[in-house]
């Protein structure tokens, strides 16, 4: 069959390299691609925000499968507009997409099934934000409601950063997704990464992760989209993934089922797992980038059949099938990031690499200039490697890591820590 991705990520570079490697996929396009990508697929110069362009370029090459990869043509409506054409698609509606598109429509969506999250309020209104937390006092959590590149979330550890969150979300430094803001109780406990398909009524998870916000070692310093993942979650017990799934995930699916918005995708579920009780933060409605580099690095090609499973409406009768093994991986930024990231400097180093289901270098933020890989984003690069243990998946990513010659960049050096 010939497949469009739609995405230009590590994600999307991960998810192509799974799908590649099964039978089942005669052509691979992705759309706009990276020049990691290039080297296994089609890329294809197209605006993957316009639906109409989209299904145009379908009708014109053949495709049998969309794959919808990042959250803005989700909320766009992209994946309403190729299933309106016909076209086999995983990804959410928009409708179903605001799971992640508004906070704030996730908590009124746990509000109706009891699903159980943070206390929050919300404002549109800085001067009775800033009343709610002087009056509540610290720690909070203060939230973007809209889509803000996975950095809308501002720690309020003490009075003044609550405040001066307040101040920065409402003065404009997410755009429009700041014009609501959701206050939210301070989660204790240990935070994973749920993920599971959803085909409007069934569900099936697919792996858990657990990935590294913060920009420096020891989880120190700003928030960033992931620095680092890596796959299984120890803190998800079984018995945690099943409470997890009986009390948040399963609702979730039946509400929106209910309200006439069935979720079809992916859901991932953030988690705040205390005394082995799991309660929600948030809803994503795309694999996680970078947590989709290492379930894709473990479930390799059988991960086309499960999204074929979904988007067909066949999950009750889909199964997972894991090999006993970890997998683990170190983003590697450029200089500058999370802040403004210095692009187009030279990346060397990379055609000497072991590219095999033990060892991939995934590209993010890449383009080929004058025959050279450069550097076109924030995040860049994701080292990625399984092994029997966490300990080996680490030493192999790292060696990888130690074997690229690139000036311009950085990666934290304690991906794996808190399991360790």
């Amino acid at each position: 069959m010939n497949i469009l991705i739609l995405g230009s990520g590590g994600r999307e570079h991960s998810l192509a390299w799974a799908i590649k490697q099964n039978p089942k996929c005669d052509r691979l396009i992705v759309a706009p691609g990276n020049a990691g990508i290039a080297m296994l697929a089609e890329c294809a110069a197209i605006d993957i925000m316009d639906g109409a362009e989209v299904v145009a370029f379908c009708e014109e090459n053949a495709v049998d499968f969309v794959i919808v990869g990042p959250e803005a043509p989700l909320a766009a409506g992209v994946a309403d507009a190729t299933r309106a054409a016909g076209l086999l698609t995983f990804g959410p509606s928009a409708a179903a997409a605001r799971l992640e598109a508004s906070k704030a429509f996730t908590k009124e969506i746990c509000d109706a099934c009891a699903a159980p999250t943070a206390g929050y309020a919300r404002f549109t209104d800085a001067q009775a934000a800033r009343a709610y937390v002087q009056h509540h006092g610290a720690p909070l959590v203060i939230k973007a409601d809209g889509l803000a590149a996975g950095k809308g979330v501002i720690m309020g550890m003490t009075l003044d950063e609550a405040l001066e969150g307040i101040n920065e979300i409402f003065g404009g430094a997410f755009g429009a997704a700041g014009a609501e803001v959701v206050i939210e109780e301070f989660m204790e406990g240990e935070e994973a990464s749920l993920f599971i398909l959803s085909d409007g009524v069934n569900t099936l998870p697919i792996g858990t992760a657990q990935d590294h916000k913060r920009v420096g070692d020891g989880d120190t310093g700003p928030n960033t989209g992931g620095m680092g993942a890596y796959s299984p979650a120890p803190i998800l017990s079984d018995a945690v993934l099943e409470q997890a799934m009986a009390e948040i995930v399963r609702p979730t699916v039946a509400e929106m089922a209910r309200r006439g918005t069935p979720f079809e995708g992916v859901l991932y579920a953030g988690l705040m797992i205390k005394d082995g009780h799991a309660r929600l933060v948030e809803y994503n409605a795309r694999f996680g980038d970078p947590e989709c580099q290492v379930l894709m690095m473990r479930l390799g090609a059988q991960a086309l059949d499960l999204l074929l499973a979904c988007a067909k409406g066949e999950l009750a009768n889909a199964q997972v099938n894991w090999a006993d093994d970890h997998a683990l991986t170190v983003v590697m930024a450029a200089n500058g990031y999370p802040g403004t990231p210095e692009k187009g400097s030279v990346i060397t180093g990379l055609e000497a690499l072991p590219e095999d289901s033990f060892n991939m270098v995934f590209h993010a933020g890449t383009a080929t200039h004058d025959g050279q890989i450069i550097a076109t984003g924030g995040r860049v690069l994701n080292i990625t490697a399984r092994g029997d243990s966490l300990k080996a998946a680490q030493a192999r990513a790292y060696a990888t890591v130690d074997a690229i010659d690139w000036p311009g960049g950085f990666c934290r050096r304690d991906i794996g820590w808190r399991a360790l």
